[in-house]
């Protein structure tokens, strides 16, 4: 970036009576030339800007603090920055608030920014919102890329025990780390949908055989089946449980009380069942088990544990809480209005099935959403007229926020690839520094990086870069070598 004045401009020695106010300066950004003045710069006095006006009084070493190259010829001053974005920082001086373009990189942005000296109060908050946004990708890369250096490190001043709790975990939650570990994979895969199958047929009459009695019960072979599916899922609870590195965090997971909520119903109705019958009667006992069983639904909800795709449409749609809360909202006040118009209506039809209001929510509700069950039915004219407008208010309510949901799963599913794409890479572009002897401590980086982003700020104050470094600041000042972090783009 190049700053130069006019023939107003005073030299290096010049006389230091002249009003600062009355002083032009002109920036030439990477050959982009932008001309000030000293009332509109010296509203923000901290900036990199304002703090020219004065800086020729000092000499060469405070022109020089401050930019890159001085021509005393020209009075133009020299900065190796991005024009872009400067186009963009310099709006403060003008409307006090600066906007970010499309197409320049967030974190690029704001790097810019901290070297101009310019708040990040004053950037718009939509473009806070995309910085945020990066800040969160490229800390997700850095803890991918952690994770993955975990694996393959082995630290040798650990215990035995610490390392076969290491490997067990990696065996059982990291299924691509070996062959053995996708086999296990697959085997709790199969077992969950073994398991979902017996519950399923276990209902058939037909499979069922009658007991002393005379009550129906499960095949015993169907019962011996779901007592190795539970034994399997009872084992890998706890080898999971044991191996875990923060027992509370796994213990609180969602995805881990649902394996409880599968496994926990065969133990309670197996207690019930051979200690119940002392404590209360056997027909409480037989429905008290009956109400367990039914919670073995919940396994199917393990399938989310190797299927990517459940894990996306999950994410998907916590994101669309909003959406979905709009599309219950609509259909909320449409059935209200519907079933009460509805009930009016078909009071003078002598054979109405509309006996109630609460009872048309029901006619309102499934023809809104176009079941048309048809247990109630209007019989009359304007009642008919009614369902018609209801069932095409119920299409176009449903349709409404369908598209923010189907948007929200795309975008976090070609993310989560993009992601998985950037850790590889940075491991690779980490395995070439360290080939060439430059990339010693990039473990230890990764580490800083991963504390500092729960400590404190994102960015390390600690790190010392050159003026011209519009890169993301993740080495260390020993280190200058870019990785793919770095570029961010």
């Amino acid at each position: 970036i190049k700053m130069a004045g006019d023939s107003r401009f005073p030299d290096v020695d010049t006389d230091e009576s002249e009003k600062s106010e009355e002083m032009e300066i002109v920036v030439n950004v990477g050959g982009v030339r932008q001309v000030f003045y000293g009332d509109n710069l010296n509203q923000y006095p901290e900036t990199r800007l304002a703090e020219l006006v004065n800086c020729l009084s000092g000499g060469y070493d405070s022109i020089f603090s401050l930019c890159d190259d001085y021509d005393p010829g020209k009075r133009e001053f020299y900065f190796d920055r991005d024009p872009d974005a400067f186009k963009c920082i310099i709006e403060v001086y003008y409307f006090g608030e600066i906007h970010m373009k499309k197409g320049i990189c967030p974190i690029c942005f704001k790097n810019e920014m901290e070297f101009w000296k310019v708040d990040l109060k004053f950037l718009d908050d939509c473009c806070k919102a995309h910085l945020s946004e990066k800040k969160e990708e490229l800390e997700e890369i850095a803890r991918r890329v952690q994770l993955i250096l975990d694996d393959l490190g082995v630290d040798a001043s650990e215990s035995r025990w610490k390392r076969c709790q290491k490997y067990i975990w990696k065996f059982l939650e990291k299924p691509e780390s070996s062959y053995p570990a996708r086999v296990i994979a697959v085997l709790s895969f199969l077992f969950i949908l073994i398991s979902s199958v017996v519950m399923c047929v276990g209902t058939i009459p037909d499979l069922q055989v009658v007991d002393a009695e005379g009550n129906r019960m499960e095949h015993p072979t169907l019962d011996s089946i779901e007592t190795a599916c539970i034994g399997w899922f009872t084992m890998e609870y706890v080898l999971r449980l044991i191996s875990s590195p923060n027992k509370l965090h796994f213990a609180l997971s969602f995805m881990n009380i649902v394996d409880v909520l599968a496994i926990l119903p065969f133990y309670v109705s197996l207690t019930l069942t051979h200690l119940g019958a002392k404590l209360m009667e056997l027909s409480n006992v037989q429905q008290a088990v009956q109400a367990l069983r039914i919670m073995r639904i919940a396994r199917i909800f393990k399938l989310a544990r190797h299927s990517s795709g459940l894990q996306t449409l999950t994410y998907a749609l916590k994101r669309s809480f909003k959406e979905l809360g709009l599309l219950l909202m609509y259909l909320a006040v449409g059935i209200f209005v519907f079933s009460a118009l509805g009930y009016t209506m078909e009071q003078s039809h002598p054979e109405t099935l509309f006996k109630s209001i609460p009872q048309s929510f029901w006619w309102a509700i499934i023809t809104m959403t176009t079941v048309g069950y048809g247990d109630i039915y209007p019989k009359t004219t304007l009642g008919k007229l009614n369902a018609a407008i209801s069932f095409l208010c119920g299409v176009i309510a449903i349709a409404l926020p369908i598209h923010p949901i189907i948007n929200n799963f795309v975008r976090y599913y070609n993310k989560q690839r993009v992601l998985e794409t950037a850790a590889k890479h940075e491991l690779e572009l980490m395995e070439l520094n360290s080939a060439e002897g430059k990339a010693t401590g990039s473990r230890s980086e990764l580490e800083d990086l991963s504390r500092e982003s729960k400590e404190g700020p994102f960015y390390s104050s600690r790190i010392k870069v050159s003026h011209s470094d519009t890169f993301i600041h993740l080495l260390s000042e020993e280190k200058h070598y870019r990785t793919r972090l770095q570029s961010c783009k």
